[in-house]
């Protein structure tokens, strides 16, 4: 096999080598061209990576018989995932677009890929490379039909953002409103299918010659959701959706659209302050409470999952910011890029939400079952409780409702993780395509409350418990026609709705029995 393995690497090397040979002759001919717009220099680079990253691995992992459990195999491990990481990192920022896009992706997703690959992606989620502003000034001309200087008295040159297709300024128009400016990157429509053609080749090259490496999943993600992202009429209409949706949440704030000037490459909205949701600086020096802070985040993220199915899917810290005045009452939460939703389908929420509850609930078989209407196999429905959990098997058994998540775990989880990869991969190729937003999701919302160290707090544990239960019965009743069903589902309902107000002061209680036990030990002790 591992023969067979080498000499894949040597053949698709040779492609490489063509491919880089080519980029060379290309610009010897044309020398003062925009190499980045070139598709063959593009091409070039991604070829060159992977093989690099190919043969990285082979020389590291794949060119001895380790044993796999040893210390010495843990370590060369995880430096080749850094450095593969590393020239991954170096590609994403050199090809930029639709490659940020996925790196981005890959940045998000926490509990699901190994730890070097996530920490070293990460940078792209505030360290995207930026255009200058005369590139930005030709798309809102060419767009908008006039001098960007005829509609904005004023325009910052220093992004507030920047990201993977565009990035965001703040400017005040003529009437002294005071706006963020999103314009989309010149050069992301006119490569991003063939970029994504190309990308989708060398992961099918990877997982041939590493079978461990299945990423298909990535790239049909990316395929379908780029088209919406580009279009920032859509985001408008996603934004107006969402506060439509969540009008009565008074703490939750989306901008305002200004339609006039939006057009699928230019966005304006209203320009919003505040603090990023994991800059604890910010966050204690304005009295926001952490633990009222992600509650909100738990109950707007829950409703939107399983209440709704409308689902904000980039949550990263940037998109995400707080503010709390000296004379308001509470934080408020403001909600930013509405390019990227997921529609869930009603089975997918009941399926979904099923699942959660026989999590919860530590039902084997109801777990095993709810996984399989998501399109994961037996053998595998363990892990992927797991991958949606974000904990171990051993925890979920003893209940997640009273085993507190803890940094320590969350080490191990990570650590163990690049086990099971090519079993993670079969989940995320086989899971129905709504879970993968979702995941990426669930993932971002775990890492906010790390970095406010409340995951022990378990805020919005509750709150989904109860957008679980609701969930099931306005779907079970929406499928019922007989009326005497329907009085028992409602009962049924009722009836939950009770146990989860009750065991919600048990939780209360037995937290503050806790705390008092640990300070009177700690005074003891001192």
């Amino acid at each position: 096999m591992f023969r067979r393995n080498v000499s894949r690497v040597v053949k698709y090397g040779l492609y490489g080598s063509v491919a880089i040979g080519g980029g060379a002759f290309v610009t010897s001919i044309y020398p003062d061209a925009d190499y980045n717009s070139l598709p063959i220099v593009r091409h070039t680079r991604a070829a060159r990576t992977a093989l690099e990253i190919s043969q990285m691995y082979k020389s590291m992992l794949y060119s001895k018989n380790w044993d796999r459990t040893s210390e010495e195999y843990l370590k060369v491990r995880s430096e080749a995932h850094k450095l593969g990481a590393e020239k991954l990192l170096e590609l994403c920022k050199s090809n930029k677009g639709v490659y940020i896009k996925v790196g981005q992706h890959v940045g998000a997703l926490e509990y699901l890929l190994p730890s070097e690959y996530v920490t070293t992606m990460k940078i792209l989620h505030k360290d995207a490379p930026r255009n200058t502003v005369e590139e930005l000034y030709k798309v809102l001309k060419d767009d908008l039909k006039h001098d960007p200087a005829e509609i904005f008295v004023e325009f910052d040159p220093e992004p507030l953002g920047t990201a993977s297709l565009a990035q965001v300024h703040r400017a005040r128009l003529k009437d002294g409103t005071e706006v963020a400016v999103k314009v989309q990157h010149s050069y992301v429509r006119k490569n991003t299918t063939i970029d994504l053609q190309w990308m989708e080749l060398l992961i099918k090259i990877m997982s041939k010659v590493f079978p461990d490496f299945q990423m298909q999943w990535l790239v049909d993600e990316t395929k379908k959701n780029i088209a919406k992202e580009l279009d920032f009429m859509e985001e408008g209409r996603n934004a107006e959706k969402v506060a439509e949706l969540f009008k009565n949440y008074t703490w939750l704030k989306v901008p305002k659209i200004f339609w006039e000037f939006c057009t699928e490459r230019v966005l304006v909205m209203e320009y919003l302050t505040g603090g990023q949701v994991n800059d604890i600086k910010y966050i204690d020096s304005h009295n926001i409470s952490r633990t009222d802070l992600c509650t909100k985040l738990g109950d707007l993220y829950s409703h939107m999952i399983f209440v709704t199915g409308f689902v904000h899917s980039d949550p990263h810290p940037g998109n995400i910011i707080v503010k709390k005045e000296p004379g308001d009452k509470e934080v408020t939460i403001c909600l930013l890029d509405h390019g990227l939703y997921a529609q869930l389908s009603d089975k997918f929420r009941y399926h979904y939400s099923k699942l959660w509850l026989s999590i919860i609930a530590k039902d084997k078989e109801g777990i095993k079952f709810y996984a399989g209407k998501l399109g994961i196999n037996e053998d595998l429905y363990g892990l992927f409780a797991c991958m949606v959990a974000g904990r171990p098997w051993d925890v979920i058994m003893k209940g997640i409702d009273i085993t507190k998540p803890s940094a320590s775990e969350k080490v191990t989880f990570q650590n163990e993780l690049p086990n099971f990869l090519n079993r993670v991969s079969q989940c995320l190729e086989y899971v129905d395509r709504q879970a993968l937003l979702i995941m990426k999701t669930n993932d971002l919302i775990r890492s906010i409350e790390y970095s406010l160290e409340m995951q022990d707090r378990m805020c919005g544990f509750m709150i989904m418990t109860k957008c679980c239960t609701e969930s099931v019965y306005k779907l079970e009743l929406k499928n019922e026609n007989s009326q005497v069903k329907r009085q028992l589902l409602s009962i049924k309902y009722l009836w939950s709705l009770c146990v989860l107000y009750f065991y919600a002061i048990y939780l209360t209680v037995r937290e503050k029995w806790n705390m008092c036990f640990y300070n009177t030990n700690r005074c003891a002790s001192v």
